[in-house]
């Protein structure tokens, strides 16, 4: 009998993969422990205060990340579309912000003795209560009506038009605002009490670090809403009714579930998350713009894809992780801090190849998809 020998596997695509993303895997891994090393023990560059200042920023522009990828996460829990229009909605809200502190400018209010203040300086917790509630309210309305025009005919749609229309919709919006309030970049001028790099000074090793009021207000602020946004879903009853929508629209309609009305109230809150965003980032960067909204919206969408798309610690975790990254990383490999932006996408880019899901994310059934 002859004997039946086999023949060695054949090298598919898939093989391929399996043996290259390793192989990539540690080369980069390998490349980033040996920049910390030479970084951190060998060169000690950099004292202390000066990583508790990126620690710091990190942390602040993590918060803003965080809570603009919230939005990108809870369209797509929903919807399953990518809404790129989403960082122009914080743009919408960041102008908002800015027209109502113009208009606190402009009111002058006396004082016994002293010279008249504008209505900014005299009641500043005022002045930020009302910019933050400006700034939120357009946006959830920018989001609304941006579901109602450039989503909603197009739900039954294959899902690459939805993508399409969120791409002409951000364009839009950006050309729009261009030509509303010019392509100028303007200052986005603060209340005296929490004017740009004031703050509490730390003393450490003869150096100081200032922690500024504006990077306080943005960071605490973030988490807060971020904690309320979460308990909203797992505890009240739209919470409940966006979960059900988001697992089966179908059966969520036949349980009495107003679909169409969940969507609706979904982009309101995305939009109004972003609003506030947009406030706290012309607050604490100062400056705004018709394309200031267009980086932060990407990174947002990597932060949301970092942690895991359609999962809201996940993106929670994915902002704070990325500004850190973004803060800390240019420093601690060596390399120029105008690579920042390299890095963050660079980290988007390894999480799809080794972890599509994110890092909290979870593989989505086919039914979903």
């Amino acid at each position: 009998m002859e004997s039946k020998t086999k023949s060695p596997p054949k090298l598919t695509r898939r093989n391929y993969s399996k043996i290259i993303r390793p192989i990539f895997g540690i080369l980069v891994l390998g490349y980033i422990l040996w920049r910390l090393y030479e970084v951190l023990i060998v060169q000690q560059a950099y004292s202390i205060e000066i990583w508790l200042r990126l620690l710091i920023a990190g942390l602040i522009i993590g918060g803003v990340y965080a809570l603009i990828a919230i939005g990108y996460t809870l369209v797509y829990g929903i919807l399953f579309m990518i809404n790129f229009a989403h960082g122009e909605v914080m743009m919408i809200g960041t102008f908002a912000g800015y027209f109502l502190f113009e208009v606190t400018k402009g009111i002058n209010v006396a004082s016994a003795g002293n010279p008249p203040l504008s209505f900014s300086d005299a009641y500043p917790l005022i002045s930020v209560i009302l910019a933050f509630i400006v700034g939120m309210t357009v946006a959830a309305a920018a989001g609304f009506f941006l579901e109602k025009i450039a989503y909603r005919p197009l739900r039954k749609a294959p899902r690459l038009i939805p993508l399409i229309s969120a791409i002409g919709a951000s364009f839009f919006l950006q050309n729009a605002a261009q030509l509303l309030f010019s392509p100028q970049v303007r200052d986005y001028t603060n209340p005296a009490a929490i004017a740009r790099g004031s703050g509490w000074t730390l003393i450490i090793n003869d150096s100081r670090v200032v922690i500024t009021y504006t990077g306080v207000l943005t960071f605490v602020l973030s988490i807060l809403l971020m904690i309320g946004l979460y308990l909203m879903v797992q505890k009240t009853k739209l919470g409940k009714a966006m979960r059900a929508v988001a697992s089966d629209k179908n059966t969520a309609a036949l349980m009495g579930i107003d679909v169409d009305a969940i969507v609706s109230r979904t982009f309101i809150i995305s939009g109004a998350l972003a609003g506030a965003a947009g406030v706290m980032w012309g607050l604490h960067n100062g400056l705004v713009h018709f394309f200031v909204g267009f980086l932060p919206g990407i990174k947002a969408f990597t932060a949301a894809v970092l942690g895991g798309i359609g999962n809201i610690p996940g993106a929670m975790l994915g902002g704070m992780f990325l500004g850190l990254v973004e803060s800390l990383g240019p420093t601690a490999l060596g390399i120029s801090y105008q690579l920042k932006d390299v890095i963050a996408f660079v980290i988007m880019i390894v999480i799809l190849i080794f972890r599509p899901s994110g890092i909290l994310g979870e593989v989505l059934s086919e039914e979903k998809v």
